[in-house]
Order: structure tokens, then sequence, then C-alpha cells
């Protein structure tokens, strides 16, 4: 049969040997097991009368671990398949033979694998560790207790259970003669008996990896209090997005969990990234984790809300994944939580509470005051049922489990009522079981964490959430939109009295449907549009451009300037609400304000900047124009090195070309829309190169603490730092 290659999604391939038994999941990006499910090439099978499954026995990861980005190396589920619905490590199982799961790749990747599984699985991994996150000695050793009985007694390193294969530059042998070597960076090519074929895991520019499942557009509305379910299903449900809430309270938005495709789940929902104002965590396993990246690619740091136990455990698994430790507090703002304590963020209070798990975990609840006391809302993601947590008590304080009363404890905290209680109820091991919550007394349940159908029983004890859909606690009586296009007009026009602001604002709201184009490239707008809710598209593909517009920008700015045509085409992805702007009126306001000289510069700014690598991704108008105001114009003559504070700063190169240099031979040259400095002004590390102008040059500067404080900037500096590594031109 020899060896076949099959595309399975965006930077995932396939390629099976079966003379050889080898099965290879090239790339595996979050839901890459999904994906093998939708493609048949994870099937349910009997073998010697036991269910199983079948699926890959090797992933081979891809040199780059950040792309477009998004983590393009999450091996977590891909090797839990293989292990447990494959069967390869379960006692007694057909599969069982001693075969163990390969990871292949480079060294610096398998090796961040191997850490980022050993965390997925156990989080913290002793006491010590434990106390370091604030609990005391008593309260570190109970739960190293009951970690150790989810792990059957022993923390394992990860090598116990995976077996690796390291890429370097000559061939490396599989199982059953089948070989591979690198071709290029992420390009391999795998022989078999004299056949080969090439696997390629770049994703091209603009390209992101792809959801597993549709999921249509809904409306988004904010009310005073409610809860929007983005998501009811588990790490293996191929119709759903993992459980996940989206909390909307006086007109800020906050996430519960970030599991995987959340920039597609969020642009279904009509919210742009940039809108979310935190997210409360729960814990670190991927179907709750993976989607951390898209708000590491936000304007500003959104606020991390989750207990310091938890906090550590996710802040080591993303350190494995990055391969950096101490880079957490770049990307959020941290808000602490205390276990069973109410914590009051302007008006909206959450109460952590511990939740038995393999990994640090509290699941959450809210309240706010109402006119007849508190609504509430409790999510209960991830907990264990209750007849496993009864077979986890000893009384023998000295063995792995837990005492009866931390049983009854947790117990209680399970079955309080809430107004509104989504629960896991994914049962096996380590997930809940509905039938704990038959007799619950809370005003309506949701049953979720789970791939399968309610069965009949579990009909009658709690209701489902189709995605999108709203509990509203508490209905706002305002007018939103209207009060954030007042915020937003205040921020596009500093000093301009209100008068005039409200004149701008008495104008209708527009909703434009998904798909719809609002402007194309070469088009002179007619009118303007100061985009309330949604998310738009800006392409201007000839280029290489593409990029997302959230909340707060304004389309069709050029047409204030000389009528200029605009520069791009710009397109809904999703349901979006606009304030719809007269072009005449827009203009005369500008002009009685003595605003033209700054807009003007703010406009051709943008239209460059926004064009440049660095800032492609549709920064936050106010802070993009926050980033103009500092930029100064730089020029370098012919010939001249470059170096010293010149190197503290980011630079854009505006015209001319700027080459590297390593002991007088040049590596790259950079050209204008490309930057330099970003090693030393963000990164704090030494640039190994010599800079030097090519031609006469001009560069645009912007200090480099500014730029190091914009997730979105960091993130994508740092990304391009890692593909320099990973193709050796750093």
């Amino acid at each position: 049969m020899g060896i076949k290659k099959i595309d399975v999604a965006s930077g995932i391939q396939w390629v099976e040997v079966p003379e050889a038994d080898v099965r290879v999941l090239c790339g595996c990006p979050a839901d890459a097991v999904k994906h093998l499910f939708k493609r048949g090439l994870i099937l349910s099978q009997e073998v010697r009368g036991v269910t199983c499954e079948t699926g890959p026995n090797a992933i081979l990861l891809s040199d780059i671990p950040l792309q477009n980005g998004e983590f393009a190396n999450l091996s977590e589920f891909p090797i839990l398949q293989m292990l447990y619905r494959q069967g390869m490590i379960l006692p007694g199982h057909p599969n069982n033979t001693g075969q163990k799961p390969v990871l292949i790749g480079n060294a610096d990747q398998v090796e961040s694998q191997l850490q980022y599984i050993y965390r997925g699985n156990y989080g913290l991994v002793s006491a010590e560790e434990i106390m370091q996150a604030g609990m005391s000695e008593r309260q570190a050793a109970e739960m190293m207790r009951l970690k150790l009985k989810f792990a059957f007694g022993r923390i394992r390193p990860t090598t116990d259970f995976v077996d690796t294969r390291i890429v370097g530059d000559g061939v490396v042998t599989l199982a059953g003669g089948v070989t591979l070597r690198r071709l290029d960076a992420n390009v391999f090519e795998f022989s078999y008996d004299g056949n080969a074929v090439t696997v390629d895991l770049n994703l091209p520019p603009g390209v992101a990896y792809e959801s597993a499942y549709p999921l249509g557009f809904r409306r988004f509305e904010s009310e005073y209090f409610s809860v929007i379910h983005s998501g009811e299903g588990d790490g293996w449900d191929v119709n759903r997005p993992t459980m996940s809430s989206i909390i909307t309270y006086q007109g800020n938005i906050y996430l519960v969990d970030a599991g995987p495709n959340l920039v597609n789940i969020m642009s279904a929902l009509g919210i742009g990234i940039d809108q979310v104002d935190g997210i409360f965590h729960t814990h670190a396993h991927d179907d709750h984790f993976a989607g951390l990246t898209a708000l590491m690619c936000a304007g500003r740091r959104v606020k991390y809300y989750a207990t310091p136990l938890v906090r550590l455990s996710v802040s080591k698994k993303l350190a494995a994944l990055i391969g950096v430790e101490g880079q957490f507090n770049e990307y959020f703002d941290v808000q602490d939580l205390a276990f069973d304590r109410w914590s009051d963020i302007e008006g909206l209070e959450v109460m952590p509470v511990y939740s038995p798990h393999p990994v640090e975990t509290n699941i959450l609840v809210f309240r706010t005051l109402s006119g007849d006391g508190y609504r509430t809302y409790a999510h209960f993601a991830d907990i264990v049922s209750l007849s496993v947590l009864k077979g986890m008590v000893t009384d023998i304080p000295t063995d792995p489990g837990l005492d009866r009363e931390s049983f009854e404890r947790i117990r209680e905290s399970y079955l309080t009522p809430y107004d509104l209680k989504k629960i896991d109820v994914g049962g096996g091991l380590i997930h809940g079981d509905a039938q704990d919550f038959r007799d619950d007394a809370s005003g309506r349940v949701l049953l979720a964490h789970r791939a399968n159908d309610m069965t009949p029983e579990e009909k009658e004890i709690g209701s489902s959430a189709a995605f999108g859909t709203v509990d509203v606690l508490i209905k706002d009586q305002f007018d939103g939109l209207r009060r954030l296009a007042f915020s937003y007009l205040s921020e596009h026009l500093p000093g301009v009295p209100t008068h005039h602001l409200r004149a701008l604002l008495n104008f209708p709201l527009t909703e434009i449907n998904p798909g719809a184009i609002i402007l194309k490239e070469g088009e002179t707008p007619r009118e303007m549009f100061l985009l309330l809710s949604g998310t738009i598209e800006k392409i201007r593909s000839r280029s290489g451009q593409f990029g997302k517009l959230s909340a707060g920008s304004l389309i069709g700015e050029s047409a204030i300037l000389d009528n200029r045509p605009s520069h791009h085409t710009y397109r809904a992805s999703s349901f979006v609400r606009a304030l719809r702007l007269p072009v005449g009126l827009y203009t005369e306001v500008i002009n009685q304000n003595g605003l033209q000289d700054r807009v003007r510069r703010i406009v051709d700014l943008r239209v460059f900047l926004t064009a440049s690598a660095l800032f492609s991704q549709c920064l936050p108008a106010a802070l993009l124009s926050v980033l103009i105001d500092c930029v100064v114009e730089r020029q370098f003559h012919a010939g001249e090195m470059i170096g010293g504070a010149d190197l503290d700063l980011i630079n854009i190169i505006a015209s001319g070309a700027v080459e590297r240099v390593v002991g007088g031979v040049v590596v790259t040259t950079l050209l204008p829309g490309q930057h330099f400095g970003e090693d030393s002004a963000v990164l704090n590390i030494p640039n190994l190169f010599r800079l030097r102008a090519r031609d006469a040059t001009s560069v645009l500067q912007i200090p480099g603490d500014l730029v190091a404080d914009v997730p979105a900037l960091r993130w994508k500096i740092f990304e391009s730092f890692r593909q320099r590594v990973a193709r050796g031109t750093h």
C-alpha cells in the first residue's frame, strides 16, 4: 500500500504507512483531534471484544511553536487520545502492547512538549510548589494526597509513557523502516520503500487554524447581568465548543475560561477580543486553556482572575509552551482571588471554591445585587462525581485520597442552590455526574462538558443550552450602544465639546450582516462608520495585509483628507452594529475644533503603520493614536551604522533599507514596513547582528516600553523572534 498523505485542515496533515504501522499526525494545533474525527481518521472499533478508537501513534511537531498568533503545538489531547481512547496505557487493554505514542520534532520543541504534557497531567507537582501559591503546609499536604490519588500514587515523568524522536540535520528512522528528514524550516519528507511525501507545516500569512465545527452567527446584546453560553461540549465534542461562558455586567464583558477556537467563537458572537475586560479561569487543561493566546493578542493586558493556586499552575504550563518563564504578567493584568471569599469587581462579586481535580482547579460563583437581593450564577467546570470522590475517602492520613470532612465540604459546595448553575457532567474518573444534582434546588440547572447526547434520565435533571443562547439574570435599562459611541468619539476627538459630540451621535445606528462588504479598496467613502459591536475584516490581499477591527474603530476616515480612496477592503465577519456618520459633519467638527493637523498626522501614520508587519493586527483606535503621538522620525545616511540608543527603540522603516550584518556578511535586508530594535527594546536580549543603513533611510521610532506594554505587539515580536530562531536567522 506504500505511503499516503492526507491534507486534514490548515496546518494539519496525516501521513500513514499501513505496512509499517505508522500513523503520524503532522501538526497539532488546538482541536487537531476533532479534525481527525471529522475526516474519519479516528473511528470507533472493537478489538478482541473491547470497544476503542483508531487514530495516530505519532505526532510531528512544528519547528515554529507560534504561527499567526496561535500555538502550533498542543499535543495534550492527541496524546490522551492515544493513551486512553486507543488504550495504549490501559491495563489489560488489547492495544496495550508496550508501544508508546511518539513525539517527533526538533530538540527544543520535543522538550517543550514533554514539560507541557507533564504540567497538563499534574499541574503543580509538589507540596513546595503548592505552598508557593500561598497554601499552608497542611493544605498543601491535603492537596498532594488527593493529587496522588488521581495519579495512581506517583507523579511520573512524561517519558514513562511517551517516546521521542529528535529531528536534526540527518535522517531519522521511525518504526518499520519509515524515515524522516527536514528539508527546510517546518518542511519535512517522509520516505518508505522508495516512495516519499513532503509535509509543510508553515501557515501562510493571514491564514488561521480552522474551526473543527460550524458556529453560525449571533447578535450580541449586552445586558446588565447575563450569561452567554459560548460552549457546552468537552475536548472530544466534534460539534460544539468546549464548556465556557461569557458574562456581561454593566457593559463589561468577562470570559469564563478560554478554550480552543476562541477567536472564531467570539467573532461568531459578535464580540471583539479587545472588548474583553477580563477572564475568570478555572484550570489549565487545554479545553479551558488553549484560547489564552487570543487574549495575549489584545491591545491591552486583559484582567486575569483566578486563585494564586490556579494561576501558578496555568503560568507554568504556558511557560513550558513558549519556552520562557515569568512572562505571564507581561500579557495579563493579574487579579488574584481567595478561596471561599467574595471579591467585589465593581459590583460583580465572585467567589472561587476548591474543586478536586488532577490539576489545580477552582469552580466559580458570581452574584450581584438586584431589587430583591442577589442574582447568582455558578460555573462548575471541572468537578468530579460524588461517587468517585467517596471512593477516595480514607481514614489513614498518610494514604493518597481525602478525609471524610473534606468530602462533606465538597458535597455541600456542589449542592448549594443558585439562580443559574452550569455543571460538568462528563462522567468517568475526573468529571461530574448529573445524578448528583437530581434534587438540586437551583432555579435553572444546565448540564455541560460532554460530547454525547443527554440520556432521558439526564433530561429530567437539567437543561441544555445551544451555542450563543443567553440567560438574562438582570435586564439592562440603558442604551449601552449610544453610551459606547459617545466614549469612542471622545477618544477619536479629544477636547471636542459635548454639544459637538452629541451632534455626531444624533444619527442612526445601523446593523450590518456577516459577510457584507462595507467599503472596497479604491473606493472613496461617502460616509463613515463607528464600529460599536462585532468584528470587521480589513483586507489588502495583493499586499498580504489582513487584520480585524473591533469596537471603537472608525471606517472611512480617509475621506476627510482630500477625499482619498480607501487603502483596504472592509468586510463584516459577524453581525456588526455601527454609528453611521456623515463625512461632511465629521470634517466640520474637526475644522471648528482645530484638529486638522492632528487628525491628518494620525490618519497618515495609521495608514502606514497598519500596512507594516508589526502593526498589521489592527490595534484599538485609541491605543494606536497614543502610540502615534509618540512617533519620532529619524534619518540615517547610506552606509551609516545603527546602534546605541536607536536600538532601545522600535524602528519601523519608512523608506530605504537596513542590512543585518554578521562578520561583514549581510545576512538579511530589511525593507520599508519591516522593523528592527525589538530584541533589546522589548525582549531585553542582545542583538546578535550589526545594523547598517544600505541606502539613505528614514525610520519611525516608538519607545520600546510603550510597545512592550501592548500584549498584541509584544506577542507578535516574540512570535517573530521564535520564527527567526527556528529558521536559524536570529
